[in-house]
């Protein structure tokens, strides 16, 4: 118990070991409170530890101060700070300081970090240094936030990269003016004079650049950094904002290695970087305006791709609910446009399972539709679609009951919907029973001829009870193997 670890302290037993069992605890339960009551006004046994000769004991207290947060403790750590001499405990007072309120010190841990950046570094300081720097640039940051750059470089001539669906590239290659575009295995790349004609493109999932010096990099950290530092990504970043630098980065590694390891590498990355651009680029984990993704190829070096957070995308800025079993919108637009040849202008339109609203809306900005009926039996899903559809300025009528109690006066020209699946307490003979009572309600409320437009991660089912008298199969497509997702268009007969 924590209060026993304590008792042992209090008695200088087995300090080391003592202090780093109080660290576990202190994350357990309400350990925390009960160690603050235990305590009291008895802080002196802390303040000696802090003066310790053994150093893993100084590190491990001033961890414990931080969790701990009792004021007092403030200007113990930082004046342990200044006095420590081993490089691999700084950090931990640094760390510690995350827990108070610092900010009359940020004068200080500004000057310290500029000491620190200029500093030589061999392979015997390199790894503790760094730490430091990176903790001190993180107080820095969290205390001050950022000065967010605002984009300006739409006239910017760029070299995008569009990430779409792997099986569908071509829906969003056609919507490209520009000459200068090019399928590739994941999307499509496509030189621009002007990204306000590939922004409004719905069916592309990620919109990311190409930096011509910069399209790969060793797998060496220290050579990956001078790529990088050397490149002229300072001048990529000023030509498309207003403002200089700093500016603020993640690093995003997609590899094979475990997540230990990718998240090690980042870490030691984005610190190189910091220092070879003299803190012209700054990493940051929860403030940054860029991402510097690297994408592991098949020499096991890296792919460099950049995406901006400055860059806004509004495109489904509409969206602003969503449940868990809400379709994601650029999935929506990607069926909308599937389906596109058979979709009537001023169609009237129903979805037996409508959600947040999110694949009405994507039909209707596709092809205007006229009168659009959205059902749903969870309230609170017709709620969030009715503030969504107001964001769309789109006109549609969303109603909580269930479909199949649902009646109208006239038949419906589309039947547009997400199927419903198995999560969560739906159960598989549950799902199967609702696409059977579907395909008998939907005849009753489609016209002859009428296109149902139907998204499913049922397969099995759409063709064990797909009735060839009444429904034909116009066109089927896989819109993702991996989650047994597919389109089906099928036309009433």
């Amino acid at each position: 118990m924590i209060r026993d670890t304590f008792e042992k302290l209090k008695q200088k037993a087995d300090i080391r070991q003592n202090l780093i069992q109080l660290r576990s605890e202190l994350k357990e339960g309400h350990n925390k409170t009960a160690l603050l009551y235990q305590i009291g006004t008895d802080y002196d046994i802390f303040e000696d530890f802090l003066k310790h000769e053994d150093a893993k004991v100084r590190k491990n207290t001033a961890l414990i101060m931080g969790e701990l947060g009792i004021p007092a403790f403030l200007d113990k750590l930082i004046e342990a700070y200044r006095s420590e001499t081993q490089l691999f405990v700084r950090s931990s007072y640094l760390t510690a300081l995350k827990g108070f309120n610092y900010q009359k010190l940020i004068p200080e841990l500004k000057e310290k970090l500029s000491v620190l950046s200029v500093m030589n570094q061999d392979e015997t300081n390199k790894k503790h240094i760094n730490e430091e720097i990176r903790t001190l640039s993180e107080l820095i940051i969290s205390a001050e936030g950022i000065k967010q750059h605002i984009f300006t470089g739409f006239q910017v001539p760029s070299r995008l990269v569009l990430l779409t669906n792997r099986n569908f590239i071509k829906i969003t290659m056609d919507q490209i003016k520009d000459e200068g575009a090019k399928e590739f295995n994941a999307g499509v790349i496509v030189k621009t004079k002007d990204i306000n004609t590939i922004l409004p493109i719905r069916t592309y999932s990620e919109l990311l650049f190409m930096q011509d010096d910069l399209k790969t990099c060793s797998s060496d950290i220290s050579k990956a950094a001078e790529s990088i530092a050397k490149s002229k990504l300072l001048e990529f970043m000023k030509a498309r904002h207003e403002g200089g630098a700093p500016y603020y980065f993640r690093i995003e590694l997609k590899s094979k290695a475990d997540l230990d390891k990718k998240s090690a590498f980042a870490k030691k990355l984005g610190v190189e970087i910091e220092r070879l651009t003299g803190r012209q680029l700054i990493n940051s984990t929860s403030n940054y305006e860029f991402e510097i993704r690297l994408i592991e190829n098949k020499e096991g070096n890296y792919n460099i791709l950049l995406k901006l957070y400055t860059l806004k995308d509004e495109r489904f800025s509409y969206r602003k609910n969503a449940i868990a079993t809400s379709i994601q919108p650029v999935n929506a637009a990607l069926i909308a446009a599937l389906a596109k040849d058979y979709l009537m202008e001023g169609a009237q339109i129903l979805d037996p399972f409508c959600g947040v609203g999110t694949m009405l809306i994507e039909r209707h900005k596709l092809v205007r539709a006229n009168t659009i009926y959205g059902l749903d039996i969870y309230s609170n899903a017709i709620e969030k679609a009715k503030e969504n559809a107001k964001a769309a300025h789109a006109i549609i009528h969303y109603i909580n009951r269930d479909f199949f109690d649902f009646k109208h006066e006239y038949l419906f020209d589309e039947i547009f919907t997400d199927m419903p699946r198995i999560m969560g307490h739906k159960e598989e003979r549950e799902i199967f029973e609702l696409y059977r009572r579907f395909f008998q309600k939907a005849k009753v409320q489609l016209k002859k001829n009428g296109i149902m437009v139907l998204y499913s991660h049922n397969p099995e089912y759409m063709k064990k009870l797909l009735n060839p008298r009444e429904y034909r199969l116009e066109q089927e497509y896989e819109i993702s193997k991996k989650e047994k997702a597919y389109l089906y268009i099928i036309r009433s007969i």
